[in-house]
């Protein structure tokens, strides 16, 4: 018995939208990891920039599906939008970026703490002691000179380009 490989897994659309998959999914895992093994816990702007990974790949699995299945214009107009999303990721990811480095300032929701304020003196104090300011103006992690945020920025323009890719053609073979 030999096994075959359908046409659509050979095909460069199916080939670039399931690059995008793998390499959304590995983002997010790494993002997580860093959050919860790291110790780094994520600010209001890195919790944003999450949500592009977090529809993207279930709509990059449905685009695969869909264009395994022949639906190409489908696919592609999934390919598209998750294009889309990651180039508003790449905007979102530089504006991070450089409040960072300070070219612009952050939102004022990054700089208060949200904690429940206790009604009494002493528990005000615990409060203050348990409570940590995830500030979106400070890189709390670099490597190669770019933050969180920068190397978002890098691979959100990475991931816009293969999806985009993944959409052209897919639309080639339509």
């Amino acid at each position: 018995m030999t096994i075959r490989s359908l046409p659509a897994v050979n095909a460069p659309a199916y080939r670039s939208g399931a690059l995008a998959l793998l390499l959304s999914t590995a983002i997010i895992l790494a993002a997580l990891a860093f959050e919860h093994l790291g110790g780094y816990p994520p600010c209001p702007l890195c919790l944003m920039q999450r949500y592009a990974y977090y529809a993207a790949i279930p709509l990059l699995f449905a685009a695969l599906v869909l264009d395994t299945a022949e639906f190409h214009e489908a696919a592609r107009l999934i390919f598209f939008v998750v294009g889309l999303m990651f180039l508003a990721n790449v905007g979102l990811a530089i504006y991070h970026a450089g409040a960072e480095w300070k070219f612009w300032p952050g939102p004022s929701t990054c700089a208060a703490p949200s904690v429940s304020i206790s009604t009494n003196a002493g528990g005000l104090l615990k409060d203050l002691e348990r409570t940590r300011v995830i500030r979106c103006d400070e890189a709390p992690w670099q490597f190669l000179g770019l933050s969180f945020a920068g190397w978002n920025a890098v691979l959100s323009l990475l991931l816009c380009a293969v999806s985009m890719r993944a959409g052209i053609s897919a639309r080639r073979r339509s």
